[in-house]
Parts: structure tokens; sequence; C-alpha cells
């Protein structure tokens, strides 16, 4: 099939683009320049460089015409700060725009779509009790994402939100959303203070197999939790240990208040600097000192993602983190793409 995608030169389209193209797919993909420093993109995609968000709507229908599927890959996650109410910097850059898309997808009969959403967005169904679209700014756009997602699905038209958790994997020239772990245990003196709790994970690859499996077997609309691996913190930290350096470094489990304590340090100082955060993180405690776990019967094994080396894929996250704070290696940001 012929696929247009927003975001083919990030980390997870890039990656999407490379299987699609090894399944004998055709893609096109607008992007956001300047591409990563060293990055590596199939030869094969065909990309154009611009802001899709300043586009009208006749230039949008100029990729998609002929074509069958569309992959949003772009958007911002949690991490972003900015003015209150930061609910609307989720809006502008992953709600309003998908409307948008998908109304113009449809009118230029594209039929598959695959979508990147956050696995916050799972445990907010599941979970109801702690109430994290209330709480949750970030949260509750991902909700609201879906939602609009999935009331264009139908008639023909299917569509594909995949809620996707932690992933592990480099591209040259990203800075790694792992940066801050590397920071956090550099900072430790002996040992590594974490909260309990765990979380599901991927590889890039795997999201990549998943983002090809949503416009190949997804039928009407659908909301797939994506997860592969399920680790508790220990687990995990052992790899990263393992790739720091600090191989057998001790884990020592810190309460839940104390968890609570360090997020409202932090929205303190978002406070003083009259920004917000796309989660609050003092409610937050409850669901980082969980396991979030997913079943990849759930979503990976529908959308026939396979096995892959997480290992590995923490490893080489963690030694690009480590180049990052050592001045080694040149990176760009996220951006709203």
């Amino acid at each position: 099939m012929k696929v247009f995608m927003i975001g083919g030169t990030g980390l997870l389209g890039s990656e999407a683009a490379k299987v699609l193209i090894e399944r004998g797919h055709e893609v096109t993909s607008v992007a956001l320049p300047p591409l990563p420093q060293g990055a590596v993109l199939p030869p094969e995609m065909k990309i154009e460089y611009g802001n899709y968000l300043e586009m009208s709507d006749e230039e949008i229908k100029g990729y998609m015409a002929g074509c069958d599927g569309f992959v949003f890959a772009a958007g911002v996650d949690e991490r972003v700060e900015g003015p209150a109410p930061i609910y609307d910097l989720f809006k502008k850059y992953n709600i309003d725009p998908l409307k948008r898309l998908l109304a113009i997808a449809k009118e230029c009969g594209v039929k598959h779509i695959a979508i990147c959403g956050s696995y916050f967005s799972y445990f907010a169904k599941t979970r109801p009790e702690l109430e994290l679209t209330k709480w949750h700014p970030y949260i509750r756009s991902r909700i609201d994402q879906e939602e609009i997602a999935m009331s264009f699905a139908g008639d023909g038209f299917d569509v594909a939100v995949l809620e996707l958790p932690y992933i592990f994997g480099t591209q040259p020239g990203r800075k790694p959303v792992w940066v801050f772990l590397v920071e956090q245990i550099r900072s430790m003196k002996k040992a590594t203070l974490y909260p309990k709790g765990g979380t599901t994970m991927v590889t890039v690859h795997q999201v990549g197999q998943a983002l090809a499996g949503a416009l190949e077997y997804n039928k009407g609309g659908h909301c797939y939790p994506i997860g592969y691996y399920n680790m508790t913190w220990k687990e995990m930290l052992a790899i990263v240990h393992k790739y720091l350096g600090c191989e057998g470094r001790k884990v020592i489990t810190i309460p839940n208040w104390m968890y609570a304590m360090g997020g409202k340090k932090l929205m303190k100082e978002q406070a003083a600097k009259n920004i917000q955060g796309g989660l609050h993180m003092v409610k937050f405690t409850d669901l980082q000192c969980s396991n979030l776990f997913i079943d990849k019967k759930l979503g990976c094994e529908p959308l026939h993602v396979e096995e892959d080396d997480i290992d590995r894929a923490i490893g080489d996250s963690i030694k690009l983190c480590v180049d990052v704070l050592d001045g080694k290696a040149k990176v760009v940001g996220m951006k709203g793409e």
C-alpha cells in the first residue's frame, strides 16, 4: 500500500517506515528539519521537510491523494512543560491536528490509520479509582485524542491508536528520553534509590512493527495496549547499571511518601517559573509506584509484533545517554512536528 506519514524522520516514524518498506509498502513523509546528525533513514522513503501545521488542507490532500494508509507519529509527550493550562499545548499538537488530518484522510479515500498514543490511556481506563484524567492534563489529552480518533472509525475507515509504553532503542542524533535517569543514577553515590513498582516496555523496532501491523491487520476502531516485556524497576535498573559500568549496584526501594515529596518539590519549582507539567507529580505517585504491566496478547500479538532484544535496546539507550551527558554526542530534542 501507499502510506503517508507525519513524523517519518523521528525515532518511531523512521523505524515504522523501515518496517513498512521491508514489507513492500511505499512511504512518503512530511517532517520538521533538521535531520538528526547521523540518523539513518530508509533511502526508499520520500521525505518532504516542512511543518504540516502550517500547510493548507489542499497541500495535505496532495500528499494523501492515492494513499491507502496514514501514520501519525508526531506530537508531544508528558515531558513538555509550559504555561498553564498545559492541556492547551497537548491539544494543539496531539488532538486538533489529528481531528483535521483524519477528516482529510477520509475525504481522500485513505482506509487504514495508525496513531501513536500513550499507555497511560490504558491505565486511565482500567484503574478508574486513580482518576488519572482529573489530575493529569497529559493523560486527559491522550484519552481525548483516542475519543477523537475512534469517532472517525467505521465504514471502511480503520483506525488504530497504539497505547505505547516505555520505549528503548536509539536514533543517532536524537536525544533519548532516558537522559534524566542516567543523571539521577550518577547523582547518587553508593546506591540507586527508586520506588517500588515496574513497567511494561518495548523496543523501537517493536513499535515499528506495531505501527505497520496496525495498518495491515486492524479492522474498525481499536485502541491497542502495547507491552511486550514486563519488568519491575529493580529488574530494569539491573540492566541499566550493567551498561553504566556499575553492574551489581544496590537498588534501595524508597517509600511512596518519599517519591511524593520529590514530586511536590518539582511542582513547586515549576510554579516558581510559572509553568506546568503534564503530570501532577504528587498524584502520579500511586501510578508510578505500581506495576504498569500489559499482557502482549492485548496489542502486540494481534498486530504481529515479534520478540526482540530488550537488553541490547536498553544498553543502546543508556550508552547514548552517557555520550550526551559527556558532550560526546550532538543531539536534537523533542519537537511537535
